[in-house]
């Protein structure tokens, strides 16, 4: 019996398992009915809203994309077409684009401290009485202190001392008016566009590369007998003063040419580069650099001139000095003569015309002898 009562168990747990999973296969079909709907509402609902979204897309891409295309085109196209120039291939600017070009290289030799080169044009005295040089720089102003113009300014001196040196230097500075001179920017406002720079320290560096320092065969750049190129700074009359490469020389009338030249005016001006002969070099230091040159030994001694000159020959010249009597003539052919006497009532002057005899020629000197006979032209 007992055998009975637990197969008649078993059957009945097999039995209620039968049903319970009888009904788990017949309550799904039912119970998803809601479910599902649902799920495909949202998917249609999310395929709707894509499919809508689309065509917008499509749209309004394609838009953005030739916009961006244009803009990019009309830039490319506009620095093309900025100016429409006569001849091909050139490159012309207007006066602001050309102003920030210049700008640009200003602040470049700023960062770098390289030497620039302008054209002194003004002189100038601020309220405190200070002295200062106004450099142009393709149409920039370049303030440059008396201090930093010259690089033998003293530094030491106080009272009326300075202020004679302050007066002495500012005429050496007004007669270098129109001079091309070196310098380097010290500092710069971007806002403003105005410059402060120094010449002294231009010079420092050409000194320190050109006297100081040797190339690869272990010799000096500026040495005795070299002829270098010279920057004519100031002229004067019996003079002119020329920058060598950082320094400063004086140069006399009588070492500028085998001419004489009663004004060193006439053949030299402000800004002029020369030839010019290194005569002698002294260099203890950077600060005491000492040169001495001259222009005449560059040109050639015209002495077969003195074959166009016969005795008894006149000749018309101008006057170029007068000393303690004599007259020094400078003759049309290119001859230098030298008069004792002038059969003229009045006396000649410099740089008047006359008619001069010649009485004897001296090939050493190179010179011809002769009288005044009278005077052409004078110069008032």
């Amino acid at each position: 019996m007992p055998t009975k009562k637990k197969t008649e168990e078993i059957t009945d747990s097999i039995m209620e398992a039968q049903n319970e999973t009888e009904e788990q296969n017949t309550a799904p079909p039912a119970a998803e009915e809601p479910t599902e709907k649902p799920k495909r509402t949202r998917k249609k609902k999310t395929e709707i809203t894509e499919t809508e979204e689309q065509p917008v897309n499509e749209t309004v891409e394609p838009q953005t994309e030739e916009k961006a295309d244009e803009e990019a085109a009309a830039e490319s196209v506009k620095p093309r077409s900025r100016i429409l120039t006569v001849e091909a291939k050139t490159e012309v600017y207007t006066e602001q684009t050309r102003a920030d070009i210049i700008w640009h290289e200003i602040q470049n030799a700023y960062i770098t401290h390289r030497i620039m080169t302008g054209t002194l044009s003004g002189v100038e005295c601020n309220d405190a009485g200070h002295h200062y040089a106004i450099a142009d720089y393709n149409g920039f102003r370049i303030v440059i202190p008396l201090k930093e113009m010259f690089f033998d300014f003293p530094t030491n001196l106080h009272g009326d001392e300075y202020k004679e040196a302050v007066m002495r230097y500012n005429k050496l500075m007004n007669s270098m008016l129109g001079a091309e001179i070196d310098f380097v920017v010290r500092g710069i406002d971007s806002k403003a566009r105005s410059v402060v720079a120094s010449r002294k320290e231009a010079m420092y560096k050409k000194r320190q590369t050109f006297y100081m320092e040797t190339d690869e065969n272990g010799m000096f750049r500026i040495y005795e007998d070299r002829i270098v190129q010279a920057r004519v700074t100031a002229v004067a009359e019996k003079a002119i003063r020329v920058e060598i490469f950082g320094v400063d020389c004086a140069m006399p009338v009588k070492d500028l040419s085998w001419d004489w030249l009663g004004d060193a005016g006439e053949r030299f001006s402000i800004g002029d580069k020369i030839l010019v002969r290194i005569k002698e070099v002294e260099r203890e230091s950077i600060k005491d650099i000492y040169v001495r040159a001259d222009a005449r030994s560059v040109t050639d001694n015209r002495t077969d001139n003195l074959s166009s000159c016969k005795i008894q020959g006149k000749y018309a010249g101008r006057v170029t000095d007068t000393h303690k009597g004599v007259v020094y003539i400078r003759l049309n052919n290119g001859v230098n003569a030298i008069a004792h006497s002038c059969l003229d009532r009045r006396m000649p002057g410099k740089k008047d015309d006359v008619s001069f005899v010649v009485t004897a020629i001296e090939e050493e000197r190179g010179v011809a002898l002769g009288i005044i006979t009278r005077i052409i032209k004078q110069n008032l």
